[in-house]
């Protein structure tokens, strides 16, 4: 599936131009803390839409409800979580099911 054009980013990493996005409203279970935040990375070009990347950050989402406090996702973490899910074995262009990175070690769900 495809990541709408509205409201995503785009990146260029290595050369290769990529698009990513956080969800503008958190899910229930980020909402309250339980969960961390994790956005979206596919690669911009081509006719075909590829793998995604979903990344599982170790921070809360920024409109979580319990006023935890969220530090905004910057280019260097998008472009770092790229770089190592490719090291890991995802191929952007090639289809398939959505790709897992979980950067969330350290994240404490709140009570």
């Amino acid at each position: 599936m495809a990541l709408p054009k509205k409201g995503s980013r785009r990146i260029t990493v290595d050369g290769i131009e990529y698009r990513w996005r956080i969800r503008r409203k958190p899910s229930y279970m980020q909402g309250l803390c339980w969960t961390p935040l994790t956005y979206a990375i596919e690669a911009a070009s081509g006719s075909q839409p590829g793998t995604t990347l979903i990344v599982t950050s170790g921070q809360a989402h920024p409109s979580n409800w319990v006023g935890a406090e969220a530090v905004p996702i910057r280019p260097a973490h998008v472009a770092a979580s790229i770089r190592e899910a490719r090291d890991r074995g995802w191929e952007p262009t090639k289809a398939g099911s959505p790709f897992q990175l979980d950067r969330s070690a350290g994240f404490i769900a709140q009570q």
